[in-house]
């Protein structure tokens, strides 16, 4: 089956969608600037599964002949048929010349003009195109059209108050240490790799190792000469060391620990998903970090005169970080609030579909408050350990804030994405047009969007709320290393060792 962007989209997406469609329909101008004749049309939406409807139309004959005749009446006079002087050919002739051709233009019409009007009459919001093939559909010699399709739609669900609810805002004041380990976090990439004086692993060294990963006695990967920065967790491709601090801590060079690895939900072997395999990681070498000396140079690229503007810059970082968890926190008690009342099953194929998209969406919101490449890919990387879940959960956010935003009449104006646009420029030191021309490359625009409108409508939820003030808990501004490797890669055969 093709799928087929159609009207019931167009409601649904931004408006220069609609010229996306797939029912070809060579409409005249003048054809085009007619008001839209309504369709005669029964129309039976049954339940086909979560999030998803199963739709029979059936269009009434009088509307598709009437279709018919408009169109054998511009042929009668516009169509040159052989052995007839041009506009002289009888009615019936010109009928069975054209007959394929003005059935084939008439029922695109039709379906296209069909999907807009079951748009408009009734509470179906499409989450991608409806599975429906226009060349499987016939007019019929007698009697109405029929065609049906399945399509993916939004849940539904009822909306509680979302006013006046009672949150948690945690806080945090920043310590004279952490303001001092940001601003060491700034200058890092300006610093030197040198061997360690004292040869044991500690966080923040940068670590070159050997492993061996088994499931049990079975061995599924295997690593080497790979250099990672030494994190509290330790994030690869495919799996997460949780505890990677807690098991490496303290070793030396030549020395081999034992590190856990929880594999993603969507490795490669689906025996492995979700399950926990163990890292024979030897030490090979160790490096610590040799920051630069802060002088008026270094200082003066940041943009500040003096030590004191520097550390200043450094709190305004964190308490920009500080601000988005806020909200995470927020989004996340009011999802829970909400979900609470409705049940919220969303289909496998949907969440892989959507998963990219959703964790677009995420990375843009990063970028825009202020978190640096090697923040973003570890938050990333972590995310996409169990992806379905974590789209799971985006995905629902997604929706309860567009029904706000729905019942708020909230737009997304061009002066809001050209803001938007300058935000991330700022933050990752480019020019605005460079940035729009790559989130148009990568068709993030509508992503934008959306992350804009969610945005607006959490301000206005947390705007009405009343708060009860708590210590931010487990303040930690990264605790996620990365590492550019599979623990169980795709073309490493299972063995005994």
């Amino acid at each position: 089956m093709t799928e087929t962007k159609t009207g019931l989209e167009v409601q649904e997406t931004h408006k220069h969608d609609h010229d996306h469609a797939n029912c070809d329909h060579d409409h005249s101008a003048d054809q085009d600037a007619k008001a839209p004749v309504k369709l005669t049309q029964e129309v039976d939406i049954k339940d086909a599964g979560p999030c998803k409807k199963h739709i029979k139309v059936s269009v009434s004959r009088a509307d598709i002949q009437s279709r018919m005749d408009d169109h054998f009446k511009t042929m009668v006079t516009d169509s040159s048929v052989a052995g007839f002087r041009p506009g002289k050919a009888p009615r019936k002739i010109v009928e069975r010349r054209f007959q394929k051709e003005v059935a084939g233009q008439v029922k695109n019409e039709v379906i296209l003009a069909s999907l807009e009007q079951i748009a408009e009459d009734f509470d179906i919001a499409p989450l991608s195109p409806p599975n429906l093939d226009p060349n499987s559909v016939i007019i019929p010699e007698n009697g109405p059209m029929v065609y049906e399709f399945e399509v993916e739609v939004r849940p539904q669900f009822d909306l509680p108050s979302y006013k006046g609810l009672k949150l948690i805002r945690y806080t945090h004041t920043f310590t004279k240490e952490e303001i001092d380990s940001q601003v060491s976090s700034m200058v890092e990439p300006l610093g030197t790799k040198v061997d360690k004086k004292d040869p044991a692993v500690a966080e923040g060294d940068y670590l070159l190792l050997d492993a061996i990963i088994n499931d049990g006695d079975a061995k599924v990967g295997e690593i080497k000469n790979l250099e990672i920065r030494v994190n509290k967790q330790l994030a690869f491709r495919d799996g997460v060391a949780e505890k990677f601090i807690e098991q490496i801590g303290g070793a030396k060079p030549g020395e081999t620990r034992d590190v856990d690895i929880k594999l993603s939900s969507v490795v490669t072997n689906e025996a492995l998903a979700g399950k926990v395999v163990k890292a024979k990681v030897t030490v090979k070498g160790l490096q610590t970090l040799e920051l630069p000396e802060l002088t008026a140079e270094i200082l003066g690229a940041f943009g500040c005169k003096n030590l004191d503007q520097f550390r200043e810059l450094g709190e305004v970082v964190l308490k920009r970080r500080l601000d988005y968890q806020q909200r995470q926190s927020s989004r996340n008690q009011i999802l829970e609030l909400i979900a609470g009342t409705t049940n919220w099953e969303l289909p496998q194929d949907l969440l892989r579909r959507q998963a990219k998209k959703a964790l677009s969406r995420k990375v843009m919101e990063m970028q825009s408050n202020g978190f640096s490449d090697n923040e973003i890919n570890a938050r990333v990387r972590v995310l996409q350990q169990d992806v379905l879940k974590s789209t799971a959960a985006a995905l629902k956010e997604h929706f309860v804030l567009q029904k706000i935003a729905e019942i708020e009449k909230l737009e997304v104006s061009d002066d809001d994405l050209n803001l938007e646009v300058e935000r991330i420029a700022q933050q990752n030191d480019e020019s605005p047009r460079k940035v729009r021309a790559r989130l148009e490359k990568e068709d993030l625009i509508e992503a934008l969007a959306v992350e804009v409108i969610e945005r607006k409508s959490l301000d206005l939820v947390l705007d009405s709320a009343e708060y009860t003030e708590q210590p931010l808990p487990n303040h930690d501004t990264l605790i996620t290393g990365t590492a550019e490797a599979d623990a169980a890669p795709q073309d490493q055969g299972v063995s005994k060792e």
